[in-house]
């Protein structure tokens, strides 16, 4: 069997998807700009309207609604109440209205997909064949996959969140929709063949209201998985409590992760609950007089406090498009040296009156999130060596500036207690052979497979753990507070020198780099439609000593605004010069 698959040439997979992607990238790029501008224009306008709302009036409201679905049964409304002011509490109810623009959005893309579809499935068994391993294809590829198309077509941002989590969310509603069909009894369809019925009189009159349960139930998992694509989605740009998840686990801080964790759990069981009970048979007990007594002033109430919320919500978004043109977007990486820079630069930005939207995205993504204009600017480019990949790629893409930190460095890092080893030359079977990294797409992570490689380590059993900033951290943190031996790919500036005794080891084949400097980059264009943010960007500069204070404010527990603010005010002739 093996030799026979030996004997079969590799079939490129990959290289036809590569060669797929940029077809229709090339070709349709028009058709894609389309999409994700139109996108962002309803996604925006959606999530300001409900941004848009005063919060107490939509808890409120939220609660009057739950209240009227569900009568006496005053459980679910009061945790609806409770729990909304527990997110508003904890300063998350802009994510919240971030995330249930894309959980509404990518849901009812879903439905208007996959309803229809599912029908054709039911009335065409070749339809059906054709579709059916398509759902499962969709179903089970991993959901990371899915963002790797929507990059490429639509950049960062909310649209290509909505792009992947449709696919990701699509099949419950078609494969019910069929159900939900096919589980018409026969006789009935007969019965109104016989009366003549026309095929749109059968679908609308008996099959979907008999199939209404089933379709629902479908469209309700579509919710759910959506919901679940939140923290995926965030990894691209996407807004929302997906993001203070996914920094959580980038920055290994359980409360925090907890906090946004509990967020997403409120709006998934309020969500559930609404389209359940929207989902159920009316009561048959109910005759025509007590329902018309009973459920008049009720549809009034409905009716007088949606209008209140639409009214506040749409006047406030109207009021607040403008501070929106004027945002200047920052660019950054789940690094605390780069999270450091982007959120002082950031404060000073808003200190100096400036709108100003900060995104944490993987390191590629970053760059060609500014390549592609959809940020205006980063602070986040080590060079030459770190970022020589994406430089190499996008340089003719972007406006490099100037540097916004020099001396910057790297190298495999170990405590100094490790003294049988000083130089890379040195290993052995030290730490179990394994080297602690950090991000797989970040430089010294590349940097450090190269060290691996070229000095032998491999043929040796050595290999590169990588995870993320705050896992190799913790693990660091732990390992010294034990005096265990440990090897984690560092960099300066970073608090952990600052906090532990450390060292690097040598490198005497410079394949973990030299000295670097951290550059300011911007999109092309940016100088002659923001010219004032682009200077004070462009005078945006500090010292290593500077960036390791409050990295080091960040790691004993102050958030990054507070750390950014306690230098800033410190340093504030400093900042204030660079916007003159």
């Amino acid at each position: 069997m093996f030799v026979l698959a030996n004997l079969i040439p590799k079939i490129p997979f990959g290289p036809w998807v590569d060669s797929g992607v940029d077809w229709l990238t090339k070709h349709l790029s028009g058709l894609f700009d389309a999409i994700q501008n139109g996108g962002n224009v309803v996604m925006d306008t959606m999530t300001n309207a409900l941004t848009g709302i005063p919060t107490w009036l939509f808890i409120i409201g939220l609660t009057i609604f739950t209240a009227l679905m569900f009568g006496k049964k005053w459980g679910f409304p009061l945790f609806t109440f409770i729990g909304l002011i527990i997110v508003e509490n904890q300063d998350l109810w802009s994510n919240m209205m971030n995330t249930f623009t894309l959980v509404l959005m990518a849901s009812l893309i879903s439905v208007i997909i996959g309803v229809p579809l599912g029908i054709w499935m039911a009335k065409n068994d070749v339809v059906n064949k054709i579709v059916q391993p398509i759902l499962d294809f969709m179903q089970t590829m991993p959901a990371f996959v899915y963002l790797i198309p929507a990059v490429a077509f639509f950049g960062i941002g909310v649209v290509p969140g909505v792009f992947a989590s449709v696919i990701f969310a699509l099949p419950p509603t078609v494969r019910m929709a069929n159900l939900g069909i096919r589980q018409v009894p026969t006789d009935l369809v007969e019965a109104a063949d016989s009366f003549g019925s026309t095929g749109t009189q059968k679908l609308f009159k008996i099959e979907l209201p008999l199939a209404k349960k089933t379709i629902f139930s479908g469209i309700n998992q579509t919710l759910m998985l959506a919901l679940s694509m939140v923290v995926v989605a965030s990894m691209i740009g996407a807004p929302g409590l997906g993001r203070g998840v996914l920094a959580a686990v980038q920055d290994a801080d359980i409360g925090k992760g907890f906090v946004n964790g509990i967020a997403l759990v409120i709006l998934a069981i309020i969500i559930d609950r609404l389209t359940q009970k929207m989902n159920e048979t009316p009561n048959q007990k109910t005759d025509q007089q007590s329902e018309h007594s009973k459920y008049h002033w009720k549809t009034w109430t409905a009716i007088v406090v949606a209008l209140a919320m639409i009214g506040s919500g749409v006047a406030n978004a109207i009021t607040s498009a403008k501070s929106q043109e004027e945002t200047v977007k920052i660019a950054t990486t789940p690094w605390d040296s780069e999270k450091a820079s982007s959120t002082v630069l950031a404060q000073a930005l808003r200190q100096h009156g400036y709108e100003v939207e900060m995104t944490s995205l993987d390191n590629s993504i970053m760059w060609q999130s500014i390549a592609n204009g959809q940020a205006d600017v980063s602070v986040s480019a080590w060079l030459p060596t770190t970022h020589k990949a994406q430089y190499n790629k996008y340089k003719s893409q972007i406006d490099m500036m100037g540097p916004n930190l020099k001396g910057a460095t790297n190298g495999l890092t170990v405590p100094t207690y490790m003294t049988d080893v000083n130089s890379i030359e040195d290993l052995q079977d030290q730490a179990g052979k394994k080297i602690t990294g950090i991000e797989p797409g970040a430089g010294i992570s590349k940097m450090a497979k190269n060290t691996i490689k070229d000095y032998g380590l491999d043929q040796k059993g050595w290999k590169l753990s990588e995870s993320s900033t705050g896992a190799m951290t913790v693990a660091l943190g732990k390992a010294i507070k034990e005096k265990k031996p440990i090897i984690v790919t560092g960099w300066q500036p970073h608090w952990m020198f600052q906090k532990y005794d450390l060292k690097y080891l040598k490198d005497p084949k410079k394949t973990m780099g030299s000295s670097e400097n951290i550059y300011t980059m911007s999109r092309k264009g940016m100088k002659e439609d923001k010219p004032d943010a682009y200077k004070a960007v462009d005078k945006f500069h500090w010292s290593k000593d500077d960036m390791s204070s409050v990295m080091l404010d960040m790691s004993n527990g102050k958030s990054a605004k507070q750390a950014a603010n306690k230098w800033i005010k410190e340093h504030q002739s400093e900042v204030d010069a660079w916007f003159k």
